[in-house]
């Protein structure tokens, strides 16, 4: 059986087994030929994949789901967590009210009460305000909360869950070309020769795509998978090689290859005098760094001979031979994919930028299967975070607020007076939830969080720290819009009840640029209300009490929408929400911001129209729209200049030049030791998404994986007597927990190495975990981290929950 045929076989096995319950799928029903259902298209609410699902309604309620069999990106196949998405809307403890904290107890409130209460903390002190969103924001909720923010209140601090989990990828692409987001897209896949993943696992994290690839092998095709990872997963069971690396030395193997390609002659020289300039970091460290030369570029590579990286890294030198040999050789067509491993990492912006460097270094870039491509683990993380601008120092559409160009621009586009956008970034996410933790007496300016599509009470690392302070102070306010009673819900002082994925219209963003639209198929339970309209009805409020932010220069509400007659909309008023599309209005004014820098987006009806494209999306003679599959390459990329070939035009030397980096390996900042001799490594599972909040309540998700887990190799094992199945405790500096042992499971972790997801609100391994991060992107490093496992007389039974050892 091939990877697709097992991937399909499991996950419809899978889904079959909800026939027999309550809220059963009638999976892969032919669109259009079932009596009595109705059929829509959506994008699948998981992963950044963004695999096209048709969506069955039947009596108001979401019964089929099927693989759109028309659709590029998974071309009629998702994975068991996809065939399962219309389960996720129907968990027995949704939320369906208000709830304000009274006397230590969440009771239920009316929406005006409610609404009311946001708009107090707003006006107790705008400064001191804090929006904290998600990757799983469509891209009007982004847009909306963005303006929200730094066009009504004149306040950066909004950032959103993204920080945690792709941060470093964005660095890594400006850094390397001036603009975000891949130059490939997922078309790569069928074209590549060798495909690299570094310290990655798509076969459980992307398995639509991973199965694309071994589809390939099944029709005879043939290519070179090479494994790269600190442990072996399922992944590593389909690669032809597995090259094991330490924690953290990912940087000294990208250094090893192109030694290697310098030393040989085998770079490509022409490529490189052509297109590429030469970059180095400053001192203290700033993105942009400064301008370097060839000599210097191969005076810091001679170090790095495949003994040293081994020594470093681990991986054998005839290793780092064979990789220099693949990228070395032109005929072929190499793809790198990376997630978490490269981007949750304190060297992740450099990591990012040395990867880059090896495809432009080798030559690898611009053409059909040659690509450094960078996967998200969120539906919207690039259109939302990324391309919207829900980040502390952004504005959208690739904007900063430290530039003034670029806050004049988007203050004339928002038809606001000059000077409301603040030109101080705000806080990131790490410095945001610590400032929250922190008394105001002694710097902790967040007074108030607004949390939306997040559950930051299990994903932020060390818990103990960034997040538990934070509740035993009474100045300090959580206000939290979800659908279940996440942890973070369980301590928020205002509960507000969300709907979800087609219970309202919606537009996301993909891995490979490819922005996709649905519109609301079913009601939302009880009074649960759309995030955006949330937004927007906070801010008439606090137009009615006189907040100037929340008026244009003309005296108009900042969120007004007309009908064609010239009047208003009360669209702050949810009976009238549904009046008109408010999607469609945000993004058409959205949209013009997306052209800056060439990230041109197509008219919203384009979208309802089509099964997604990738931007630049432009509009061509006969009036049609036409989107870019490679970008920067001037077969495909209508801004490439005739005659160019490639040509990055959005250079950070304004050269037209993509940057090869000068980056080092330098230690993680925590190391196994004697008194904590391990590593620590979290991650996910392929039956659960990000923290459990959806998938831990589909009950065939969670019966196939009910808890979460010690990974513990078998030599270790053995050595310290755990029995598999066995109740542990794990140990850092931060905290301890208590769990099963599972023993060369589905994983393998080297001897010395542990791995725990993060997907158990019972069993949270972020209390574990280590807030250090890059410090460019600010992103946290969950991969690693020194830990003990201490074995228990007796097995304890649940989940401990405690502070520091």
């Amino acid at each position: 059986m091939d990877r697709r045929d097992f991937i399909k076989a499991s996950a419809m096995a899978a889904a079959t087994a909800a026939l027999g319950s309550e809220n059963a799928l009638a999976l892969e029903a032919p669109p259009g030929k079932t009596p009595g259902v109705t059929w829509d298209k959506a994008p699948c609410r998981f992963c950044g994949t963004g695999c096209h699902v048709q969506v069955g309604v039947e009596a108001g309620k979401v019964v089929s789901i099927a693989g759109d069999r028309k659709a590029e990106v998974n071309k009629g196949l998702l994975c068991v967590k996809g065939y399962h998405v219309g389960l996720a809307l129907y968990g027995k403890d949704r939320l369906t009210t208000p709830m304000l904290r009274k006397d230590g107890q969440l009771v239920p409130i009316s929406w005006d009460e409610a609404l009311g209460v946001v708009a107090d903390r707003v006006m107790k002190d705008p400064k001191g305000f804090a929006f904290y969103g998600s990757g799983q924001w469509t891209i009007p909720e982004g847009y909306a909360a963005l303006k929200f923010m730094k066009g009504g209140l004149g306040n950066n601090h909004i950032d959103p869950n993204a920080r945690l989990c792709m941060a470093s990828a964005v660095t890594g692409f400006l850094a390397t070309y001036g603009v975000d987001e891949p130059a490939g897209c997922f078309d790569d896949l069928d074209h590549c020769t060798v495909v690299i993943t570094w310290g990655n696992n798509p076969a459980e994290m992307h398995p639509v795509l991973f199965s694309r690839l071994m589809d390939r092998r099944s029709r005879g095709e043939k290519f070179t998978y090479i494994d790269l990872g600190t442990r072996r997963t399922r992944s590593t069971a389909f690669a032809d090689h597995y090259l094991q690396f330490k924690p953290h030395t990912d940087t000294a193997v990208a250094n090893g290859i192109m030694h290697l390609l310098l030393e040989r002659g085998t770079y490509d020289k022409a490529f490189v005098e052509k297109h590429c300039a030469f970059r180095k970091n400053t001192e203290p460290l700033s993105l942009p760094g400064e301008a370097a030369d060839f000599e210097a570029f191969k005076k810091h590579l001679a170090q790095y001979t495949p003994e040293k990286v081994e020594a470093i890294s681990g991986v054998k030198a005839d290793q780092i031979r064979m990789l220099a040999d693949l990228f070395g050789n032109r005929d072929q067509r190499v793809t790198s994919l990376w997630c978490m491993g490269m981007n949750q990492h304190t060297q992740g912006t450099a990591i990012n930028s040395l990867v880059h460097g090896v495809h432009l270094f080798s030559g690898h870039f611009g053409k059909p299967g040659d690509a450094p491509t960078s996967l998200t683990g969120q539906p919207s993380a690039c259109g939302t975070v990324r391309e919207v601008g829900t980040l502390a120092h952004a504005l959208p559409g690739g904007r900063l607020v430290a530039k003034p160009e670029d806050r004049a621009e988007t203050e004339q586009m928002w038809n606001i007076p000059a000077g409301r956008i603040n030109e101080k970034p705000g806080y990131h996410t790490v410095e945001l939830w610590k400032r929250f933790s922190t008394p105001a007496a002694e710097g902790g300016d967040i007074h108030t969080v607004w949390v939306q599509v997040t559950n930051p009470a299990q994903t932020m690392p060390n818990l103990h720290k960034l997040v538990d302070p934070s509740r035993k102070d009474p100045d300090k306010f959580l206000i939290v819009s979800d659908v279940y009673p996440t942890a973070t819900v369980k301590i928020a002082d205002l509960v507000l009840p969300s709907a979800m994925w087609v219970e309202k219209n919606g537009m996301t963003g993909n891995s490979e640029r490819r922005t996709q639209q649905w519109f609301k198929m079913v009601a939302p339970p009880g009074e649960a209300r759309d995030d955006c309209w949330q937004t927007i009805a906070v801010a008439k409020l606090l137009h009615d009490r006189g907040h100037p932010g929340m008026k244009d220069k003309d005296g108009r509400f900042l969120f007004a929408v007309k009908d064609e007659a010239g009047n208003e909309i009360p669209i702050w008023d949810f009976a009238h929400y549904y009046d008109v599309n408010v999607d469609k209005h945000l993004f058409e004014e959205y949209r013009p911001f997306s052209r800056k820098k060439h990230k041109d987006l197509a008219p919203y009806d384009e979208y309802v129209r089509a099964r997604g494209m990738r931007w630049p999306v432009v509009e061509q003679k006969d009036g049609s729209w036409r989107e870019t599959r490679f970008r920067f390459s001037e077969f495909d990329d209508p801004y490439v200049k005739k005659g160019a070939g490639i040509e990055f035009y959005h250079s950070p030397t304004k050269d037209g030049r993509a940057q090869l980096w000068i980056h080092d390996y330098a230690p993680p900042p925590e190391s196994p030791d004697g008194e904590f001799p391990m590593w620590l490594c979290t991650g996910r599972v392929l039956e659960h998404w990000h923290s459990g909040t959806m998938t831990m309540r589909i009950p065939q998700l969670s019966r196939a994986m009910p808890n979460a887990y010690v990974e513990v190799n078998s030599t270790d094992a053995r050595r310290m007597g755990i029995q598999n199945g066995e109740t542990v405790r794990v140990e850092t500096r931060r905290g301890k927990l208590d769990l099963p042992a599972w023993v060369d499971g589905r994983g393998s972790p080297p001897e010395g190495s542990i791995f725990i997801p993060f997907f158990d609100e019972r069993l949270l391994v972020n209390m574990l975990t280590l807030e250090a991060h890059d410090p460019h992107s600010k992103q946290p490093d969950y991969k690693k981290c020194a830990a003990r496992i201490v074995r228990l007389r007796a097995t304890v039974s649940g989940a401990a929950r405690g502070g520091p050892s």
